[in-house]
């Protein structure tokens, strides 16, 4: 059975200075019980709003959703269950704990809305605050606690409940990254022991990928790609997801007679092939900078360049070099040495080939971000 099912889902907010906005734009999707599901994508793409009308605290403009099979939200017919009735559990960005309440009242809270006898109660909140690291700390205030903790005690009492399906709004981002890096390992065991959904927004690719069985990535409130973190990674969809999960550099070229040459400058090739079936003779070659390797002056199967920039990073060095007109960034193992200034040749491992058809505008992101 599916947890969640969203179906022609739309989201239309009415601006006084930008007129009609689609914020989720016809979305279906089907998340699985017991899976891992992440949104992904930048700032005023629609994952957050879609992530509030699961929880029921947006309503739909059209569609519908469905949770375990029942209706929650279907404007068309009327249908608009709560909130506090939709059996979900849900974990903020800002932590929202109580600053007046213990750690152990803060966990009860959903409890007690519930009328919970006492008895049962205690037991519910022991058993969260164990699994969330915070046995011995019942009485203590949040003020004397960790940020960590503080997350503790939101995923705690997001899990009192025993709820079916569990919604997390970038709850690690106020985390440093060594702690948010435990957070997502112990995210992952409290579902695996409770066995519930998780539904989870970021825009952190290395977050969405670390914890997902699937993710979806969005822009501009409409689906681009949904798969495994892994198809994602080595299958996009397109070239927006191509640049949004990973480091990706981007070159406009030209193809004659099944030869790609970069745009701005003649006569040298670049050694990759492109699909025999292409029918457009411009495009933009997609590559990761780790797929690249830099090659003596003169080496087979190499395109000529020289290094303008080089930056020791530890595990790796970050070369950028030019191509056509266009730098790129190369990164290589640390035993491999180049100066700034030095000829060197850039092999194309692997590479992809989009379209170089328009993108929505910078200024037309920002506009989604005040919405």
């Amino acid at each position: 059975m599916n947890s969640v099912e969203l179906i022609n889902t739309t989201k239309t907010y009415v601006t006084k200075t930008f007129g009609s906005v689609i914020a989720v734009d016809n979305l279906n999707l089907a998340i699985q019980e017991g899976e891992c599901f992440s949104f992904l994508g930048p700032s005023g793409c629609g994952k957050t709003t879609t992530l509030r009308m699961i929880a029921g605290f947006e309503d739909l403009t059209e569609g519908e959703i469905r949770i375990s099979g029942n209706p929650v939200s279907i404007p068309k017919k009327k249908i608009y269950i709560p909130p506090e009735k939709r059996g979900l559990g849900m974990v903020f960005q800002a932590f929202a704990v109580w600053p007046h309440l213990t750690v152990f009242e803060n966990v009860a809270f959903p409890l007690h809305i519930q009328k919970m006898n006492k008895m049962d109660l205690k037991k519910k909140v022991k058993e969260a605050m164990k699994h969330t690291s915070l046995s011995g700390l019942e009485e203590t205030m949040p003020a004397e606690l960790s940020g960590g903790q503080m997350q503790r005690i939101a995923l705690a009492r997001a899990i009192v409940t025993q709820p079916k399906v569990l919604l997390l709004d970038e709850p690690l981002s106020n985390l440093d990254p060594q702690l948010r890096e435990t957070m997502r390992f112990e995210l992952k065991a409290l579902q695996q022991r409770f066995n519930f959904t998780i539904v989870f927004v970021t825009h952190d690719q290395s977050e969405a990928m670390a914890i997902s069985d699937r993710m979806l990535v969005m822009d501009f409130g409409r689906l681009h790609q949904i798969d495994t973190p892994t198809n994602i990674y080595y299958h996009p969809a397109n070239k927006f997801v191509f640049g949004f999960i990973g480091l990706s550099n981007f070159i406009n070229v030209n193809i004659d007679n099944g030869k790609v040459y970069p745009q701005g400058i003649d006569g040298t090739q670049i050694p990759w092939k492109p699909p025999r079936d292409l029918k457009e003779n411009t495009g933009v070659l997609a590559c990761r900078p780790n797929e690249l390797t830099l090659g003596a002056p003169g080496s087979d199967g190499g395109y000529p360049c020289r290094i303008n920039k080089r930056a020791f990073l530890g595990d790796y060095t970050d070369y950028r070099v030019d191509i056509g007109g266009q730098e790129i960034k190369v990164h290589t193992g640390t035993n491999l040495q180049f100066k700034v200034g030095d000829n060197c040749t850039v092999l194309f491992n692997r590479a992809l080939l989009y379209s170089q058809a328009d993108e929505m505008t910078d200024e037309q992101r920002e506009q989604r971000k005040v919405m």
